[in-house]
This record gives C-alpha cells, sequence and structure tokens, in this order.
C-alpha cells in the first residue's frame, strides 16, 4: 500500500496546499477543493497522466490538477496545474466545459478544454511518471484514478456536445428602453461586449438544460439595419443580414442544427421563435439572456 503523503521536500506552497477529511473518515486533497484539465485533441485523443507513486492513489492515471489556491477560480487553478505538470501552454487550449464532483465538505472540478494550437506535452514537476494522448476509445484500458474513473463515463458522452447560442441582437437591445433608437451601432456595440464578457465567464449548465456545471459556449450574434455598422469583437461570430434579420438568424441556427450541434436562440419575436423550434433549436426570450448578466 502506497503512502498517499508527498515527500517533505517543502512545507505547504499555499494554504490550499492540505487534506480535508470528510465526516467518513476519506481524505481529499485541496482545503479549497481541486481541479483538473481534461484537455481534448480532435486528432490526438485526450492528455492524461501518469501519476507518481508517491500520490494519493498513485501509479494510477487521471488529468493533471491539484488543489485550488483561495480565491482561485476553478479554470484558472485547472489551466496553471496543467501548465506546472504537464507543460500545457495556457493559450494553446480553450475551455468549454466544467463538471463538478461535490464531496458537500470538498469539490473536484474538471475543466474540459480543446486544443486551438497544437502543443507537446512535458513533463515538468516530479508528480507526473509519464504523460500521454490516449485515443477516447482506449482510456478505459488504463488503471485509473478512482476519481477520474468515476467521472470518465459521463465525460466522455460530453466530448462532442458543441452547444451555440445564436442571439437575435436587435430583439435583446429592443427589450431595454435604454435610449437605443438613438444609436443602434452604439447599443449594438454595447451588447456585443457583455456578450464578449459572458463568454469567458460561462453560462450555467441548468440554463442551457444540459448536464454538467459550466459551459463556455460559442455565440453567434445576428446584427441588422444600421447595426451592422458595430465592429467585431473578440470571441464571438458577429452575423451581419444583408435582408432580413429572422431569415439570418434561421439560417444560421439551421447549418448549425445541420452539423449536429444544440442550438439555444434568443429571442422574444414569436413567429420566429415558432421557425427556430421547427429546427429543433431550444428558444430563450430576451429576458432570459439579461438574467445571464446579472
Amino acid at each position: 500500500m502506497t503512502d498517499p503523503t508527498p515527500p517533505l521536500r517543502y512545507p505547504p506552497r499555499d494554504l490550499g496546499d492540505a487534506w480535508v477529511v470528510a465526516p467518513s473518515g476519506e481524505r481529499y486533497w485541496g482545503r479549497f477543493g481541486a481541479a483538473g484539465l481534461l484537455t481534448v485533441d480532435d486528432r490526438r485523443g485526450v492528455l492524461l497522466q501518469h501519476r507518481a507513486s508517491w500520490s494519493h492513489h498513485g501509479d494510477t492515471w487521471g488529468v493533471p490538477g491539484g488543489a485550488l489556491h483561495q480565491h482561485e477560480p476553478a479554470v484558472q487553478a485547472a489551466l496553471r496545474e496543467a501548465s506546472e505538470e504537464a507543460g500545457v501552454p495556457i493559450d494553446a487550449v480553450r475551455p468549454w466545459l466544467t463538471d463538478v464532483a461535490d464531496r458537500e465538505v470538498w469539490s473536484y472540478t474538471t475543466v474540459v478544454a480543446q486544443v486551438v494550437t497544437p502543443f507537446e506535452a512535458t513533463i515538468s514537476d516530479p508528480e507526473s511518471l509519464d504523460l500521454a494522448w490516449v485515443p477516447v476509445d482506449e482510456v478505459t484500458r488504463l488503471p485509473l484514478h478512482p476519481g477520474f474513473a468515476a467521472s470518465w463515463g459521463r465525460l466522455r458522452g460530453l466530448l462532442a456536445v458543441r452547444p451555440v447560442i445564436v442571439v437575435d441582437a436587435a430583439n435583446v437591445v429592443g427589450s431595454v428602453p435604454d435610449g437605443w433608437w438613438r444609436d443602434r451601432p452604439g447599443a449594438a456595440s454595447r451588447l456585443l461586449t457583455r456578450l464578449a464578457t459572458l463568454a469567458t465567464t460561462g453560462v450555467p449548465a441548468g440554463a442551457l438544460e444540459l448536464p454538467g456545471h459550466t459551459w463556455f459556449t460559442d455565440w453567434a450574434v445576428v446584427l441588422e439595419g444600421q447595426a451592422r455598422a458595430a465592429a467585431d469583437v473578440p470571441g464571438l461570430q458577429v452575423v451581419r443580414a444583408d435582408a432580413g434579420g429572422d431569415d439570418r438568424i434561421v439560417h444560421e441556427a439551421e447549418l448549425l442544427r445541420a452539423g449536429g450541434r444544440p442550438v439555444t436562440a434568443v429571442t422574444s419575436d414569436r413567429g420566429l421563435t415558432e421557425r427556430l423550434e421547427r429546427l429543433g433549436a431550444t428558444v430563450r426570450p430576451a429576458g432570459w439572456l439579461l438574467d445571464q448578466f446579472s
């Protein structure tokens, strides 16, 4: 039986580097919880770490991860730990989903991230014996860390889910009487800025009727009329309708649904809602989106 206590090579580096003991006696690493990064490359598979024998559940395979620092967001912690343990460049991946295993006294957040710039993983601290890109179908052939094994079936089912939110910008802007009619491009720009922030903080899974905890979805924002003069904003797909905005929204949703992607459309227009629902899109009113901003 391996000793789960790391070698005494340092005093705790951070307040979070400590055990949490449940009433049942089970021990969990990370006073403020823990997080790990499940990195997905469509060509190579998922990046897994062979854990050092001295670590908790050593000699098993799982995702790079570790204890959260005090007040550290889980996504930031997962990216930091993956960088420290596996040399994952933070700007080479894009998170799109978090999944939380809640043990009441402690929680573990798995951050699923897509590779956007290929890189080679490197063993960069003593916690890794090996690193490997493992095809999705071969993951269960490895001796897995118990926590990762318990969540893998659920996580695997989410790897192909890539939700998109399509926004009827004119309808959302028009739902707030803030003088938008005096400067339609300016009003559209304000909406785009708020959406870009939401794209980085994510949307609760429950709000999208999807499993998991938080989704960092793709966004397609359709502008029409004078609002088309609003500038592009990084992190969003800005679609400028040459003719009717409703037709372009339906067209975008139809293309996405044909590609198998779950679509949530945002509009309070009744006729447009009926057209989108016939395509299989989920439709939310403008007020739903405004609630996400709060």
